[in-house]
C-alpha cells in the first residue's frame, strides 16, 4: 500500500479559507450564536486585586481558546475522513464562541488580551496540521487529550477565581461543558490514547502559555 495516497491534498482554496479564518480569529471581534453564559448575571463588586487576578485568568482562557481554534483548524485541514473534518470544524466553531465570551469578560474586568496570541495561534496551527497527518485515530486522540487537559485547567480556574466573580464562573462552567462534549465525541469516533511523552509535552507547552499569558 502506498501510504502517501492517504495524505490529504491541500488545495489553494482551502489554504485561502484557513488564512481568512486566521485573520478573523486574531484581529476580528469573535461572535457567539448562543447567548453569553453570564447574560443577566449581576457584575458584582471586586476589589482591584481581585479584578486583576480574574482578568489574568480569563486572559489565559482566551489564549487557550486561540490555541484550540488553531489546533482544530489545522487538524480539520489534514484529516482524512470527512466526518472527522466536520466534527473538528464544529468544535472549532464552538471555540470561536469561547473566544467571544472570554474576550468580553477580560475587557469588562478592565484588562487586555495577550500580545502573544499570534504566536500561540501559529504554533498551534502547525501542531494541529501535523496531528492530522498522522491519521484520524491519532488526530482524534490528540483532540481528546487536548480537551482533557483544557478541562483540568478550567477546573483549576474555578478554584482560583474570586468567589464573588459569578460572571467569569458562568463562562467557565459553560466552556467546561463544551470541552467535555468535544472530548467524548473524539473518543467515540475512535481517538487513540496518546503516548505518555506526548501528553507530558502538551502539558509543558501549555504551562509556558499560561504563565506568560497571565501577565502579557
Amino acid at each position: 500500500m502506498n501510504v502517501y495516497k492517504e495524505i490529504p491534498v491541500l488545495n489553494f482554496d482551502s489554504l485561502i479559507i484557513e488564512f481568512d479564518k486566521s485573520l478573523r480569529t486574531l484581529f476580528s471581534e469573535a461572535r457567539s450564536t448562543r447567548p453569553f453564559p453570564d447574560a443577566g448575571l449581576p457584575d458584582t463588586t471586586l476589589d482591584e486585586n481581585e479584578k486583576k487576578h480574574a482578568a489574568a485568568l480569563m486572559r489565559i482562557n482566551h489564549s487557550g481558546e486561540i490555541c484550540a481554534q488553531a489546533l482544530y483548524q489545522g487538524q480539520a485541514l489534514t484529516a482524512r475522513d470527512p466526518a472527522v473534518q466536520q466534527d473538528l470544524q464544529q468544535a472549532a466553531n464552538e471555540e470561536t464562541e469561547h473566544l467571544a465570551w472570554t474576550s468580553r469578560r477580560v475587557r469588562e474586568l478592565g484588562s487586555h488580551l495577550s500580545v502573544f496570541n499570534p504566536i500561540w495561534y501559529g504554533s498551534s496551527l502547525v501542531v494541529g496540521a501535523l496531528a492530522g497527518l498522522l491519521g484520524d485515530k491519532w488526530n482524534l486522540g490528540f483532540m481528546a487529550e487536548t480537551e482533557r487537559q483544557v478541562g483540568a485547567h478550567l477546573q483549576s480556574h474555578l478554584e482560583k477565581l474570586p468567589e464573588r466573580d459569578i460572571k467569569s464562573r458562568a463562562v467557565i462552567w459553560q466552556m467546561l461543558t463544551d470541552e467535555a462534549r468535544h472530548r467524548d465525541i473524539a473518543v467515540q469516533l475512535g481517538g487513540a490514547e496518546l503516548p505518555l511523552p506526548i501528553k507530558v509535552a502538551m502539558q509543558m507547552s501549555a504551562r509556558v502559555m499560561t504563565q506568560t499569558a497571565y501577565w502579557v
